[in-house]
């Protein structure tokens, strides 16, 4: 027999309360069934904890000396309880999450500052990545949810919401871009272009976009990075096209942002997890507020 929660308050309710009758009210138990708890733990220890008589109840040595560690026993295990139920609850544990550089730098710090407001222990694990590492992530389990780019066919993986975010072309001021009123897809292909490297999910929507073009399209510069990619705009290499909702389209006031006319030029969004897995409680709290974050058609 081991020793159980129920029966070690009885004992220290007992003890405190220097009464099986007051303890008994304090625990809403019949005082019957106070005893048959306090005769259980004794049966488990071995001995006798309590001196009875008519008029009072008293520990015994061993109970004095059992007294400090099952009262320091019960106060760790209803802090766990404590913290499971908050963790059952969503009021607290980890989010992990791994999302595009482009959603980590621009929607996700708001999102995280309402999170925190409704629940303060929501801690953040955030791993910001190209489209293919977050899918991987997710299905590795070394992230609960992903806000990856293009179109999800991984069987392993589960769209919990999709949107989109529309593709802009950013060029300098004195650029002859700059100056239409109206971008298509011929005008960035008579233009050097600055371009996300292959395999992210920005360029797979350009490539597609550009792939029905007669004339080949020049990519003057492939960087992996979007500041990087607006650096290079800057430094007069070309025009760059990232999404609308980049902080980097708009982190140079001598670069000018152009709206592009051509449907195609919009990359799929989606939230995902592993298909099976349970979500913590606080993660499916976080998804409800990333879905007011995601941009749909």
């Amino acid at each position: 027999m081991d020793l159980n929660l129920r029966d070690i308050r009885a004992l220290v309710a007992v003890a405190e309360a220097g009464s099986f009758t007051r303890a008994a009210e304090r625990l809403h138990l019949s005082q019957p069934a106070l005893t048959v708890q306090i005769r259980r733990l004794e049966d488990v220890v071995g001995a006798r904890l309590f001196d009875r008589n008519s008029r009072n109840v008293a520990l015994t040595p061993t109970g004095r000396e059992l007294l400090p560690l099952l009262r320091k026993s019960l106060q760790d295990m209803e802090n766990v309880l404590r913290d499971a139920r908050a963790l059952g609850e969503g009021e607290s544990g980890a989010i992990r999450i791994a999302c595009l550089p482009t959603f980590a730098a621009s929607v996700l710090p708001e999102l995280i500052i309402d999170m925190k407001r409704e629940v303060p222990r929501a801690v953040f694990q955030i791993r910001d990545v190209v489209a293919s590492t977050v899918n991987s992530l997710v299905r590795n389990e070394e992230a609960d949810i992903g806000l990856t780019g293009g179109e999800v066919a991984d069987p392993l993986l589960e769209v919990l919401h999709t949107g989109v975010d529309r593709l802009v072309a950013v060029c300098p001021r004195g650029h002859p871009l700059a100056k239409k009123r109206r971008i298509g897809s011929s005008d960035l292909a008579r233009t050097p272009l600055v371009l996300t490297a292959p395999g992210t999910s920005v360029r797979a929507v350009v490539d597609a976009a550009l792939s029905g073009l007669r004339e080949p399209f020049d990519v003057a510069c492939e960087p992996t990075y979007m500041m990087t990619a607006v650096a290079m705009v800057r430094a007069g290499l070309g025009v760059t096209i990232l999404p609308e909702t980049a902080r980097e389209v708009r982190a140079e006031s001598g670069l000018v942002v152009k709206a592009i006319d051509d449907p195609a030029f919009v990359r799929s969004i989606a939230i995902v997890k592993k298909r099976g897995r349970t979500l913590p409680a606080i993660t499916d709290k976080f998804v409800k507020l990333m879905r007011q974050g995601v941009v749909t058609e």
